[in-house]
């Protein structure tokens, strides 16, 4: 028997609970997380949002409905606490376990779903997107994107592309998923037709894009032609480190784990012949990154390794050396074997993940006292209303505006004890007036 044909009882119920549980234990460790970088500016700016606001994009990403997500949250539980903010991203990346369970099931078997999904879930070299709520955006972007290649293949072309233009309404990583989706029918002959479904959300992202997309926001540096040049690179590094990202690791050695991943594929392809699916997920990995190549290969060919970009290029290639394992034998000593590659490659990245955790933890005490030191300087005559509280942790933030937003949403620090005197008193300084 193969690996594919391996039955699991309760897979489904295995893999829920495990994810229940996950959720439940970050959620908890999370709780004295604070608001970050980004989420500032829809913060600070929500009391002005109008209709526009919501089509306006977010760098270079459509985020309507991500907006909308944060305006729910605002308006529903305010800013005195972080964790409804996590809840949300977590059963985000809770959908995204089930959805690759499913998915790769239908593929591979239970058994390789399984372990397909347990790796996902506790995936350390992601941890951005799972210790960040601002990352719901690209996760709901994946969950609907998974759900439309499963409506795909259930043959629901009309569902296949209504989902993907929610995808799209939460960030651009939905253009994977247009493009997997995309490649796969064009690659399967009495399908093609199916293609002019996918016509209305092609329409809506160009109309989208004519009126308020070309006007995001770049890095800086900004994007120049010599992008093109750094494509290549900032491609083979952003896939080879989500590769390594299945096991806990990064740096060079993802190098070779593309390699040898990039075989194995090769290998399947030739042994069964191009298989429109995983060609589709091939191209829908590639394009991820030289799509962000595009606006952000000038910050560094390496950035394609941050794990924002982990998260999404590992759950690709789960999907695609998922399918190549489904011809694994499994007898003898294959079983073990395989049982404990699996085992290995989870608890390293859980491992990481705690890691992760941890670290994130103290900067957000660091957060914690920024919040406090504004607190406490907010009617004293010295305040610089041109101060900034911490620039390495809320770069947004100017006394002000977060004034405002905390008379409207409430004061996230308000009753707490000052746990970091010296970010605190730190903190105060860089809010006062020079010479004050």
């Amino acid at each position: 028997m193969n690996a594919a044909g391996l039955r699991v009882p309760q897979a489904r119920w295995i893999v829920l609970a495990a994810g229940v549980v996950l959720v439940g234990i970050l959620v908890w460790f999370t709780r004295t997380f604070y608001w970050y970088f980004d989420e500032w500016t829809f913060i600070l700016t929500s009391p002005d949002w109008s209709l526009r606001t919501y089509f306006e994009p977010h760098n270079e990403h459509p985020a309507m409905l991500l907006r909308v997500t944060y305006a729910l949250l605002l308006n529903a539980v305010g800013m005195r606490t972080y964790v409804p903010y996590m809840a949300v991203l977590l059963l985000a990346h809770l959908a995204n376990v089930l959805l690759l369970f499913e998915l790769v099931r239908r593929r591979a078997g239970e058994g390789i779903a399984l372990a397909a999904a347990l790796i996902f879930l506790v995936l350390g070299a992601g941890w951005e997107d799972l210790l960040w709520a601002f990352q719901v955006g690209w996760l709901a972007s994946i969950a609907f994107g998974l759900g439309a290649l499963i409506a795909l293949e259930s043959r629901r072309t009309v569902l296949t592309a209504a989902l993907v233009t929610i995808s799209l309404a939460f960030s651009g990583t939905g253009l994977v998923f247009v493009v997997a989706a995309v490649v796969q029918l064009l690659l399967t002959p009495g399908r093609r037709r199916d293609l002019w479904w996918f016509a209305a959300p092609a329409t809506a992202l160009a109309a989208w894009y004519a009126a308020f997309g070309r006007f995001g926001g770049h890095p800086n540096p900004q994007p120049t032609a010599g992008n093109l040049l750094l494509e290549p690179l900032y491609t083979v590094w952003g896939l080879s480190q989500g590769v390594a990202g299945l096991i806990g690791v990064s740096g060079w050695i993802g190098v070779v784990l593309l390699v040898v991943a990039a075989a194995v594929l090769a290998w399947r392809w030739r042994v069964r012949g191009l298989d429109a699916f995983t060609v589709g997920i091939a191209a829908g990995l590639v394009s991820f990154f030289l799509v962000a190549g595009a606006t952000r290969a000038q910050l560094g060919w390496q950035q394609s390794g941050a794990s924002r970009y982990v998260y999404v290029a590992a759950l690709l290639w789960i999907v695609l050396l998922a399918d190549a394992a489904r011809d694994l034998p499994w007898r003898g000593t294959w079983r073990p074997v395989l049982v404990a590659c699996a085992f290995l490659a989870a608890f390293n990245s859980a491992v990481l993940l705690v890691e992760y955790t941890a670290a994130k933890t103290a900067q957000m005490q660091r957060a914690e006292a920024d919040l406090q030191a504004l607190a406490a300087m907010r009617f004293d005559p010295c305040l610089d209303p041109a101060g900034n509280a911490d620039l390495l942790v809320m770069p947004q933030v100017d006394p002000a505006a977060y004034y405002r937003a905390v008379d409207r949403y409430g004061d996230p620090v308000a009753g707490r004890p000052i746990r970091d005197r010296a970010d605190f008193e730190a903190a105060k300084t860089r809010l006062r007036k020079p010479g004050c």
